[in-house]
């Protein structure tokens, strides 16, 4: 990568003039100057066993030092330099063409070349090319999708209950907070245990170059920082702006890096985290599951709070870094995807569900409802029955 000339950083190969200094201002001291044309390609490597001073003139130019000829540092030419004797340099332009300015008591000889590669560059390893699908699901009982195989990747994380994943002759039981990946072409199937209704994500994409095979069909238990790029991916979908398709694809994009990671590990770092019960993600899991398995009760923040062992405030904050929003809408949501279910079972009518979930009233469900999910209870159990 390039670095920013300072007289810190450069201090190992020479030092910074004055941000006010030219190369004509030095050029008293060299009996020698020259201005030079660099192109892309090849660059020449330098040494002087005197010192030299360089200063850019036209476009941009990067100068790569080293001291013992082997390893080389890339910084951006700003700023007059003075290079110390014995030290290997090299010119060139960032892109096409530059100019610079080269002033010395004697011309340093060329000792060797730098090939055009660019690893002074930031390089993707791995990249997001195209998204095809982003689904919210949310199965009745006992679901099963019988199976299928296609040339994009397709990722399943469980947002609510278990799904049973099917591939490569393996039977996989996914829980809420866990996920599985797909590689192209492999077939797959999933499907739920007769009691489950599960809720879970579903996205196809393509990676541009080869897809790391040690994501493939491997249950993960997902990091609260992977949670949290999914959930941004859930807000850019509902609220589609000109931007959210690159915002939902730089999102899975750290989604999978943060995956990539957390399968690279040292098993030390794993070790501890495993250990950290008293963590903020362990606090923010027991609260989610204490919140799920109670969804039908009345729900308070201090109450949540107390379950885990923590103070309201400190769980506020703990869901509004992490998760972007309040405990206390993070149950209002749970409850509206709980009363979504209870509609698709039509055990009950709307009073019903929202008696069942402690609304004050009828009317205060309905308007959440349509506040979420853009439609009313009874247009989405039309669309459901």
């Amino acid at each position: 990568m390039i670095g920013n000339l300072n007289q810190l950083s450069f201090q190992a190969y020479g030092s910074i003039e004055s941000e006010r200094t030219s190369v004509r201002n030095v050029t008293q001291k060299a009996s020698a100057s020259r201005v030079l044309e660099l192109k892309s390609g090849d660059a020449a490597v330098f040494c002087s066993d005197q010192e030299v001073w360089i200063c850019n003139s036209a476009n941009m130019t990067i100068l790569s030092v080293s001291a013992d000829g082997e390893t080389f540092t890339h910084f951006y030419l700003d700023k007059v330099v003075c290079i110390r004797p014995g030290i290997r340099f090299a010119l060139r332009p960032y892109q096409e063409s530059s100019t610079v300015e080269v002033a010395t008591a004697v011309y340093p000889q060329q000792v060797g070349t730098i090939a055009s590669d660019d690893k002074f560059r930031i390089r993707r390893r791995m990249l997001v090319e195209s998204i095809y699908t982003f689904f919210y699901q949310e199965k009745e009982k006992g679901f099963i999708f019988p199976g299928e195989a296609h040339a994009p990747l397709e990722l399943t994380y469980v947002d609510k209950g278990s799904i049973h994943s099917v591939a490569e002759g393996m039977d996989i039981l996914l829980n809420q907070g866990d996920l599985v990946i797909y590689a192209p072409n492999q077939w797959h199937m999933q499907y739920a245990d007769v009691d489950v209704s599960p809720s879970f994500i579903t996205i196809t994409f393509d990676l541009a170059g080869e897809f790391p095979a040690s994501l493939a069909n491997r249950k993960f238990t997902v990091p609260q920082s992977a949670v949290t790029a999914l959930q941004r991916m859930m807000r850019e979908h509902d609220q589609m702006d000109e931007y959210s398709e690159d915002a939902l694809i730089c999102c899975l994009q750290i989604l999978l890096l943060t995956m990539l990671r957390e399968q690279n590990a040292p098993s030390v770092n794993k070790l501890r985290t495993a250990n950290a019960v008293n963590s903020e993600n362990e606090i923010i899991r027991r609260a989610q599951q204490f919140v799920g398995e109670h969804v039908r009760e009345k729900l308070t923040v201090p109450l949540v709070a107390r379950h885990v062992d923590v103070s309201p405030s400190y769980l506020t904050a703990l869901f509004r870094k992490n998760l972007q929003i309040s405990p206390g809408e993070y149950i209002r949501r749970i409850k509206l995807q709980e009363s979504k279910q209870m509609i698709r079972e039509d055990n009950m009518n709307f009073t019903e569900i929202a008696a069942a979930l402690q609304y004050s009233t009828v009317h205060h469900f309905s308007r959440q409802f349509k506040d979420k999910f853009g439609i009313t209870p009874t247009e989405y159990a039309k669309s459901v029955r």
